[in-house]
């Protein structure tokens, strides 16, 4: 790869650092930009845009050991540019690292450092030649710090998941969140097998790979895809993106022909498309007008009807629907940990400050929507997070806030699931104590990455209570 590829890979990390941009959204504008480029060049964009900010605590830690400026004193470009480099060198064996090192300091000197080509080439080349060797925390002094470093996780989770998984529980997740994670597709539930299995050899055709969940039939990881919105059948409605975790979440309400249902935090629209293609009349609902437009975009190309779709804000009640539901899906904002394999950026982004202030916002939507659910209606909360505080506490402060009972989940999800969402829970009794009764875990399932083939993700079902006398 030249110089020019890598100067695009630099100026997107430096964007990613001024504009707190999400990686995900800002490198698929820059392909799209780039359109033009030979596949090769957009794949290296691609791979080292995404791997230096996936990798961006253990690049710095070991910038730190060979650098005689702290990476955070340095300048901007010279910062990215010895992180993108340090990423080629550690975990791209097919680029040399002469070539890293070279085109590393012509880069310095073309965007106007010319006085710190020596500084970048000594840098470089000490790393290139101790790279098997990079020192790690001691992990008997420092679990926290080790696991933050050798998986590139803020010492913040590592040591919340350390605390409340244990070890092996953590390592496992730490190590699936950095494998490369394919997207995920949900056929319309109408089609038949036969509708189904044409449109997946038409997919097949553009040398993507299509593998069925293990969970649901209508659900697929796609890999080696260019594009989502560029494979056939997305423009026609034949698919729509939606991780297995959050169509398990609709399955897991129970919801029937002609129940009404309301999504109180919908965008972008996946579980109302679900709901709605069982038969359900569905209210979807979101805090403001860029939300819902991407629900009515999808309700649009997947030609979805009964669905009404209208701005609210979560934290607000409407005093006309309560009682009125016969489910509600309330998939609250959350702090995001279930999936970042696919955006890898949102653990930079998470502080203690920031997750209590999510506690507190779970708290007022619940407050607010708890009231449309018609006494022996469904209230299913979900999460797509890793964390006790957003999943079963607040579980449990439903449980003892607001008139719910927990109702039993496992008649609505697949036997494969349920078996090993037992035997995670065996694992978890090695490491802390239980955190629900027996009666409320029946309700509830984590699903978790190298335990499960899904995304991180919670979801609890529990039931209206009925008034005294009904």
């Amino acid at each position: 790869m030249g110089e020019n590829t890598r100067q695009i890979v630099v100026d997107t990390l430096l964007e990613l650092e001024r504009d707190q941009e999400y990686s995900h959204n800002l490198i698929k504008a820059v392909l799209d930009k780039y359109d033009y480029l030979d596949g090769r060049d957009k794949a290296f964009i691609k791979r080292v845009a995404e791997g230096t900010t996936e990798r961006k605590i253990e690049l710095d830690y070991y910038l730190e050991k060979f650098s005689s400026v702290p990476v955070r004193k340095m300048k901007p470009l010279i910062r990215v540019l010895l992180r993108m480099s340090l990423y080629q060198l550690l975990y791209m064996d097919g680029v040399p690292d002469s070539a890293v090192c070279n085109e590393a300091c012509k880069i310095a000197a073309k965007r106007g450092f010319a006085d710190l080509k020596g500084f970048v080439n000594g840098v470089l080349r000490n790393l290139a030649r101790n790279k098997e060797r990079l020192p790690l925390p001691d992990r008997g002094k420092d679990e926290a710090g080790y696991f933050s470093v050798k998986y590139s996780m803020p010492r913040l989770i590592t040591q919340m998941w350390l605390d409340e998984y244990g070890r092996e529980i953590t390592e496992t997740l730490l190590r699936k969140m950095l494998e490369p994670q394919p997207v995920s597709i949900r056929f319309r539930t109408g089609f038949s097998e036969e509708e189904r299995l044409s449109w997946l050899d038409k997919i097949r055709t553009v040398q993507a790979k299509a593998v069925q969940s293990p969970y649901l039939p209508y659900v697929y990881t796609v890999k080696n895809a260019e594009g989502i919105r560029t494979l056939p059948g997305f423009g026609e409605g034949a698919f729509t993106v939606q991780d297995v975790s959050s169509a398990l979440a609709v399955e897991a309400a129970g919801i029937e022909r002609e129940d009404f249902v309301l999504d109180v935090c919908a965008a972008p629209g996946g579980k109302t498309l679900l709901a709605a293609e069982k038969g359900a009349r569905v209210l979807a609902r979101d805090v403001s007008g860029r939300k819902t437009a991407l629900i009515r975009e999808n309700l649009d190309r997947m030609k979805t009807a009964n669905v009404m779709v209208q701005v609210f804000d979560g934290c607000r009640t409407d005093s006309s629907l309560h009682e009125k539901a016969d489910v509600i899906l309330l998939d609250v904002p959350c702090s995001g940990l279930g999936v970042l394999g696919k955006k890898r950026d949102i653990k930079y982004h998470v502080d203690a400050d920031g997750l209590k202030s999510l506690e507190g916002l779970q708290k007022r939507i619940l407050e607010q929507s708890w009231r449309y659910v018609k006494p022996g209606g469904i209230l299913l909360y979900s999460t797509c997070t890793i964390r006790r505080q957003e999943n079963q506490d607040m579980f449990r402060y439903i449980l003892d806030h607001f008139p719910f009972e927990p109702d039993p989940i496992a008649p609505y999800l697949p036997e494969k699931l349920l078996r090993e969402r037992d035997a995670l829970e065996e694992l978890l009794k090695k490491q802390r104590r239980p955190v629900l009764s027996e009666e409320e875990g029946a309700a509830c399932i984590q699903l978790m990455p190298g335990y499960m083939e899904s995304d991180g993700f919670f979801m609890a079902r529990l039931r209206r209570r009925s008034r005294p006398g009904e």
